[in-house]
């Protein structure tokens, strides 16, 4: 019997192989494409759902007279508050890191206070877990026995860092992004503001109208304005409502339209005009921000232009002519024979 012959290599890896392991992924690729597609779900379905559940706490919160009563708006659950008497018992609880992690976690979107308490519990659990993982795993077992007592060390200590500063960069990060998504839309939302002041409306059923209208764009902007038309409705100090959304949103425009909305309310100045004017500033520090990367662009590609684009060039102009010049000192020219 005779062996297969064996399939064509480059650069000694079988083409068929690796081609065979490409189309799967590519398959594969495909039908999740396929599935997502199929799949696709309202991004306001949640949202809506949350708000509803705002607006049912602020009805219970103005019916409801009684301090029991009130104390139950708060959603506090038995593992909470568990972790808030450990804590408390530790003497490691201070109420201003409270409220500055709940703002945290408002600017992220969410919307239950208690969270607090979990993330100062998990920056306090996260390290002492994961530095006797380190310890576990850099001495005791000895895994990477090639690593030194520095290098163990500062893997330790990568750990420890780690797992203290992790739940607050996980916030930090997903209220950067809620951040940006909300300043993509506002100048589209202050103009649709404008035309629904123009047209009459009040100021919480031109917020609630902004947020259907912008819901499937920008979903965040439209929870933000959503609630917003809520608590408008809901409390009793309209002000307080454009200051939670200030505290929800770091953002200096949304703090410019809370305090044009605010000077509204107290003095009476025409709201349209106002609110067409913060437009235009905002689609104009747009235009200069997109203006900033593009001129900001040539220096970005200085790097790879002389990294990846040049010595190719330079290899394709040249290269002939170092060819023709090797064969030319090495005797085997046209003119050798």
């Amino acid at each position: 019997m005779t062996a297969s012959a064996p399939g064509p290599t480059l650069l000694g890896v079988d083409v068929i192989l690796v081609g065979t392991i490409l189309a799967g992924i590519a398959a594969l690729a495909t039908v999740f494409a396929i599935y997502a597609a199929v799949t696709v779900k309202d991004p306001m379905a949640k949202r809506v759902k949350a708000l509803n559940a705002r607006r049912s706490e602020l009805k219970t919160g103005m019916l409801t007279q009684s301090a029991r009563k009130r104390q139950s708006l708060v959603r506090k659950t038995d593992t909470t508050e568990k972790m808030k008497d450990t804590l408390q018992g530790m003497k490691v609880l201070q109420e201003s890191q409270v409220k500055l992690i709940q703002q945290k976690l408002a600017q992220a979107g969410f919307r239950n206070k208690e969270m607090a308490i979990v993330v100062i519990f998990a920056r306090m659990v996260l390290p002492v877990v994961l530095g006797l993982l380190g310890i576990v795993v850099f001495y005791w077992t000895d895994t990477f026995p090639e690593w030194g007592s520095f290098k163990r060390f500062m893997g330790f200590a990568a750990l420890v860092v780690a797992g203290y500063k992790g739940p607050e960069t996980y916030l930090k990060n997903i209220a950067n992004k809620r951040t940006k998504a909300i300043q993509k839309g506002l100048p589209d939302a202050l103009d649709l503001l404008v035309i629904c002041a123009e047209a009459g409306l009040t100021v919480d059923a031109a917020f609630n109208r902004v947020a259907k209208e912008l819901g499937r764009a920008y979903p965040e902007l439209g929870d933000e304005f959503a609630l917003t038309a809520i608590e408008l409705s809901f409390l009793t100090e309209r002000r307080q409502a454009f200051e939670n959304l200030a505290y929800r949103v770091d953002l200096d425009a949304v703090r410019g339209v809370v305090t044009t909305m605010i000077q509204t309310e107290r003095y009476g100045t025409p709201l349209a005009s106002a609110l067409r004017v913060l437009s235009a500033e905002f689609r104009n520090e747009r235009m200069m921000r997109a203006e900033e990367k593009a001129a900001r662009l040539p220096a970005i590609m200085t790097v790879p232009l002389i990294l990846f684009i040049l010595p190719v060039l330079f290899i394709v102009i040249l290269g002939p002519a170092a060819c023709s010049i090797a064969d030319a000192f090495s005797g085997d020219g046209p003119g050798s024979h």
